[in-house]
């Protein structure tokens, strides 16, 4: 959330949270600033809906989706301002900020990389903030090393890879774009259920691999095309499956 560039994007965000349960907000470094995080906050705290932050590498151009090359001790720098900034502005709002997600980029080479796992889950713990990633991945090693709470997450409208990271968006197909494959994808995750993955190798050869990722909570990118459609449909299959849709942690507006 709160990294539209457009009325309509940003009415489409508006709309989702009459959906979602907890929301990650851009803190400024790869889209947001002072107006969005205030105005983001103040619709999740109408809406009941639980708020983190979602911090990237500085890089607004790439919109964080680039890999970045930064001196780790420069990075847990920008990282720090964006999570104090964010934090700054919900406690304007009265909103307990309850968990931290890196964005884009970031959240791939933290859940691969264990020193960068290790640096991102001490902010969050020196913030009282759940860490949150992909399970199974250093993020969650380097969260257990540490100490610090942290909660799997699976992906509504990405492709997975056997290995359970995302398939890179620079490949073609790594974004769902069928609204039934989204709301199949959601429920399984949700009931902890094996998503099916087709490989193929270089001669050709095709197999079908299981891969079942224990999760607490499920991701939609508001800027993917139909993310409230998208959100709106899996929440009712969902509920059609007796699953219930609702914060994965306690932690409620403070005013």
């Amino acid at each position: 959330m709160g990294e539209y560039d457009n009325d309509e994007a940003a009415a489409i965000e508006a709309s989702l949270f009459n959906v979602i349960s907890s929301c990650n907000i851009a803190c400024g470094g790869h889209a947001g600033d002072d107006q969005t995080m205030e105005r983001t906050l103040s619709l999740a705290k109408q809406a009941d809906v639980r708020c983190g932050a979602h911090p990237s590498y500085p890089d607004r151009k790439g919109f964080g989706r680039r890999e970045m090359k930064i001196a780790l001790e420069d990075l847990r720098a920008s990282l720090k301002t964006q999570v104090q900034t964010i934090k700054h502005h919900a406690e304007k709002q009265g909103v307990l900020l309850g968990h931290l997600k890196p964005h884009g980029s970031l959240y791939n080479n933290v859940a691969k990389d264990i020193d960068l796992a290790r640096m991102v889950a001490g902010i969050a713990n020196e913030e009282s903030l759940i860490l949150v990633g992909p399970p199974g991945s250093a993020s969650e090693t380097a969260a257990l090393q540490i100490g610090t709470t942290f909660a799997g997450e699976g992906f509504v409208d990405r492709h997975y890879m056997p290995n359970g990271s995302l398939m890179p968006r620079s490949q073609e197909g790594a974004v769902l774009s069928d609204m039934a494959q989204r709301v199949a994808q959601g429920c399984q995750l949700a009931a902890g259920k094996a998503l099916y993955l087709d490989t193929e190798n270089t001669k050709g050869d095709k197999t079908r691999l299981s891969l079942t990722l224990t999760v607490k909570t499920l991701c939609i990118h508001s800027d993917s095309p139909g993310a409230l459609e998208t959100a709106i449909a899996v929440s009712q299959a969902l509920a059609a499956k007796n699953i219930s849709i609702h914060p994965f942690y306690e932690n409620p507006a403070i005013s």
